[in-house]
């Protein structure tokens, strides 16, 4: 409760702030002065607010417009505490925005520039009589302010450049009595109908096209006010019923970006197809209690039987949904829904299940052996999966284990393995699998399903695989959106000739990286300090077991590592003709002698257009040989991807970005290290390559970068920023 209180604490002091500004409505000029004497106080730039600087008209709601846009929080603040100063604000200044609708940067004023033809010569000053209406009603609601407000509101509603971002501002100015129909509260109280029946039949849905009339407008917000603080919109205010549609966006959204994430990232280093083993904690009932029972019967179970066959629902969300609907919303159902969702489409025959009771025991261990069966008869247990239990017994762990009945934990490598480490002495009744053999076939991977995948001629491709087999270290540099990481994990499934994902492993050197997390060092535990192995230590073990096979360890922007302090003796073993037993230094810590295994590739990737990166250590440079990733766009693959798509705007921004690449690669500043990779165009389908998609990678991608290669060169970044603008027009 705190923490939302802070939360909204922002309303009173904007409620102020709306009461300081209504005297400027007839002395603009003084309070765009006003404004410019805040900015230049607090050590900030007046935003463009029309096509002369500083405007010559502003409405109110514009002004709060200034700090409630795409900006920093510390930002935010530093304009409110300088606005605070200037207009005599008392009220406490807020220290969180969270909830706050706010406005996108590139459409940040409630009316058009005065160069746009379709701007009226009234409509700031209709929003000032709307913004006074506005505060009006609120300090007074009678038949006539409502009338009044309904009158300038509906002559205002129309204006071009306005929409729903009316309703946001009359929620600032007084959110306790109007409610923003931004489009997270359109999706929150119509979409999803979170504030009960009445609520979502009175608000316009995430697609309607035109903003409410003021009768409308008024009729929603006096519905959703008299359904707050009910069962169906338990909020006690506007404030807090946004508030709770940000909580609740932020959390769909965080699903989805991670499913996303999750994806991409596979699709990314071209894991996408292969089916690894996971691994799982499982709690058998309250307690445990089933545990006896299903370890007899060779099975895991999971209630929530009201829910019926698992395979009838297609999303998770739909399973949350009908999970609200049956056992009540007094929680948001979050966590019987992912494990409802994970027993029935996660969770693969080979996975490994670990039985768990309460958050420190252990009760034993299994391997899943079917798919997912719906068991009609069974109404408190109905959902099956067949296991071969091959051990109980009891063991206690020092961890705090999750309390949900089903975990995914094969991301925490050290907790599986600790759990493991419980049945080392234990004497399954099967015989048990070669670690890796639980994995399910690899598929193959080739010569030929490297180039179809990465933009690379056969000749750079036969060039580079020769010299990481012979060089045994190499680098990968190149500038942004050549594919450096696209290219990296495909490179080593190709000359594996499998994607066999339990032979290569990739991590991310940054400034913070050391010798410690790399190879070995002592850090915390429950008993003082214990040696840790690293991630470089604990793969060259993995692959000096299985000599006769090639391992691949990519270290991801390697040059942003203190290179000496990472490596420390291992400068001298990555050389591929000291490798193997018979050169061995002894370690730092553990005073072990150690080697690098004879079968270990290391592929760095190190990008040329990062200025705040230094020169390679020479002594690294020397060891590793250096292959450049150009942009691919004259590659044969490219241009099939390009025709496939068949959207000429596409191509001739394609066009664009190859004579841009020949200006920087000839620029004396910058050269081919700098020139803009085709990455930046991929993964594109003909139905997803339309005009929106592809302004953004002009305006957020692209025109950012030349902004920061050209930093001292304002009109040349600003010319090719408009020769990409208008490719694509």
């Amino acid at each position: 409760m705190v923490m939302q209180e802070r939360q909204l604490q922002w309303a009173a002091f904007y409620m102020e702030f709306a009461d300081k500004l209504l005297p400027y409505k007839g002395d603009r000029h003084t309070l765009i002065a006003k404004l410019k004497e805040t900015y230049d106080r607090i050590g900030m730039k007046l935003p463009t607010l029309d096509c002369v600087e500083p405007p010559v008209d502003i409405d109110p709601f514009t002004v709060f417009g200034l700090f409630n846009k795409g900006i920093t929080d510390t930002n935010r603040k530093r304009i409110i505490a300088g606005i605070a100063e200037t207009f005599g604000v008392t009220t406490a200044q807020p220290e969180a925005f969270s909830g706050l609708p706010v406005l996108n940067n590139f459409n940040a004023t409630f009316y058009a520039f005065s160069d746009d033809d379709r701007r009226g010569a009234a409509d700031i000053s209709n929003l000032w009589r709307v913004f006074e209406a506005a505060l009006a009603l609120s300090g007074n609601d009678t038949e006539e302010t409502r009338q009044t407000f309904a009158q300038v509101y509906d002559a205002t509603r129309g204006q071009f450049s306005l929409g729903w971002k009316l309703t946001i501002g009359l929620y600032w100015v007084r959110p306790f009595t109007f409610i923003s129909l931004d489009s997270r509260n359109r999706w929150y109280l119509g979409d999803q109908a979170m504030a009960g029946d009445d609520c979502a039949k009175a608000v316009p849905h995430e697609h309607s096209g035109d903003v409410p009339s003021a009768e409308k407008y008024l009729a929603i917000c006096d519905t959703l006010r008299s359904n707050l603080g009910s069962a169906t919109c338990p909020q006690g205010d506007f404030p807090s019923l946004s508030y709770a549609a940000w909580l609740e966006s932020d959390r769909v959204n965080k699903e989805q970006r991670d499913a996303t994430a999750d994806q991409d990232k596979l699709n990314a280093l071209g894991d996408a197809d292969v089916q690894r083993t996971r691994f799982w904690l499982y709690a058998p009932g309250k307690g445990a209690e089933k545990w006896d029972e299903f370890y007899a019967g060779g099975v895991m179970k999971l209630g929530w039987g009201k829910l019926g066959d698992l395979t009838k629902y297609a999303t998770k969300e739909d399973m949350k949904k009908k999970l609200l609907e049956l056992y009540g919303d007094r929680t948001s159902q979050r966590h019987p829904a992912n494990a409802v969702w994970q027993f029935s489409h996660s969770i693969n025959p080979g996975d490994i299940v670990f039985v768990k009771r309460g958050r420190s025991e252990i009760l034993g261990r299994g391997v899943v052996t079917g798919e997912y069966k719906y068991d009609q008869s069974n109404s408190d247990y109905p959902h099956v999966r067949d296991v071969k239990w091959d051990t109980q017994g009891n063991w206690h762990t020092d961890r705090m284990l999750a309390m949900k009945t089903l975990t995914d934990i094969t991301d925490y490598p050290d907790l599986v393995s600790e759990i493991e480490s419980f049945f080392d002495d234990e004497s399954p009744d099967y015989e048990e699998p070669e670690s890796g053999d639980r994995q399910t076939e690899y598929p193959s991977y080739t010569r030929d399903d490297f180039l179809s995948d990465v933009y690379m001629d056969e000749e750079d491709y036969d060039r580079l695989a020769g010299t990481l087999l012979n060089k045994k270290n190499i680098i990968l540099q190149g500038a942004p959106g050549v594919g450096k990481t696209f290219a990296a994990k495909r490179l080593a499934y190709s000359v594996m000739g499998i994607k066999d994902i339990d032979r290569v492993q990739m991590v991310q050197f940054h400034q913070s990286y050391s010798y410690e997390d790399f190879i070995e060092g002592y850090r915390p535990s429950g008993n003082g300090f214990e040696l840790v192995k690293g991630a470089f230590y604990t793969f060259c073990k993995k692959a000096a077991d299985d000599e006769d096979r090639r391992y691949f360890f990519i270290i991801d922007e390697i040059n942003r590592g203190n290179l000496s302090r990472i490596l420390g003796e291992l400068f001298m073993l990555i050389e591929s003709d000291k490798r193997g037993v018979k050169n061995k230094l002894q370690l730092l810590y553990s005073r072990e002698l150690f080697c690098v295994p004879e079968n270990i590739y290391i592929i760095g990737l190190m990008n040329t257009a990062d200025r705040s990166l230094a020169l390679l250590d020479y002594a690294l440079r020397r060891r590793f040989a250096f292959m450049d990733l150009k942009p691919g766009f004259a590659t044969e693959g490219f241009k099939k991807y390009c025709n496939s798509l068949g959207n000429p705007k596409f191509t001739r921004l394609v066009k664009a970005v190859e004579a841009l690449n020949a200006d920087i690669a000839k620029d004396e500043s910058l050269g081919e290290g700098f020139c803009i990779g085709h990455s930046f165009f991929c993964n594109l389908k003909a139905e997803t390559c339309d005009d929106a998609r592809l302004s953004a990678i002009v305006e957020y991608e692209l025109i950012p970068l030349l902004k920061e290669y050209w930093f001292d060169e304002h009109s040349k970044a600003e010319g090719w920023s408009q020769r990409l603008r208008d490719a694509i027009k």
